[in-house]
């Protein structure tokens, strides 16, 4: 048993022994990193560093949310410009619509057989090439007669008889033509409906 004791005993020895180098070295660095805050102050201990890098995650965090919403934002006035550019000759092409309704009545009372008017090569050409403007500004006639009344595009008028059978719930006859800028109404077509 002496010898089991004394291993023992040589055991914990030298447990103790490295117990204490341990703590001597710890010692020694904990002095060397305090020396090496006196002599460099901006070294900075892990507690701090970690609280940094949290800061530093929350910042890019910031950083990366205000991107995205002045992206969002960026994006969302670039579409209502658009949308604005679209639309923006609507009162222009607004008020000469009319004058679209006096080139179709006169051009319709000249194609009439009892008509004593003449209607102009000149005048034709004034009246196709405003037709032309205003299409390529977007501007787009409503065909009516013959369709489907579609209170979408149509403005009755009044309800007549209708010709024929199938001619019921139908446009008869259009009395003031309907248009749409970019697939937007700017004046329902006024309609005669079967009934």
């Amino acid at each position: 048993m002496g010898k089991k004791d004394n291993k023992k005993q040589t055991v914990e020895e030298e447990i103790l022994v490295e117990n204490q180098k341990e703590t001597q070295e710890e010692k020694t660095t904990k002095e060397a990193d305090n020396q090496e805050e006196k002599k460099n102050p901006n070294v900075k201990s892990t507690s701090e560093i970690d609280s940094i890098r949290q800061e530093l995650a929350e910042m890019k965090d910031k950083y990366l949310r205000l991107f995205a919403e002045f992206d969002n934002y960026r994006k969302r006035t670039n579409k209502e410009k658009l949308e604005l550019r679209k639309t923006a000759a609507k009162d222009t092409l607004s008020a000469l619509i009319p004058v679209l309704d006096d080139f179709d009545r006169a051009k319709k009372n000249h194609d009439s057989d009892d008509s004593e008017e003449e209607f102009t090569e000149g005048v034709m050409f004034v009246y196709e090439k405003i037709l032309t403007f205003m299409k390529g500004q977007g501007l787009e006639a409503i065909d009516a007669t013959g369709e489907d009344f579609n209170v979408d595009f149509h403005e009755a008028i009044t309800e007549i008889p209708a010709p024929t059978e199938e001619m019921k719930g139908k446009v008869i006859d259009t009395i003031e033509r309907g248009y749409k800028l970019n697939d937007k109404i700017i004046r329902y077509a006024k309609v005669v409906v079967g009934k």
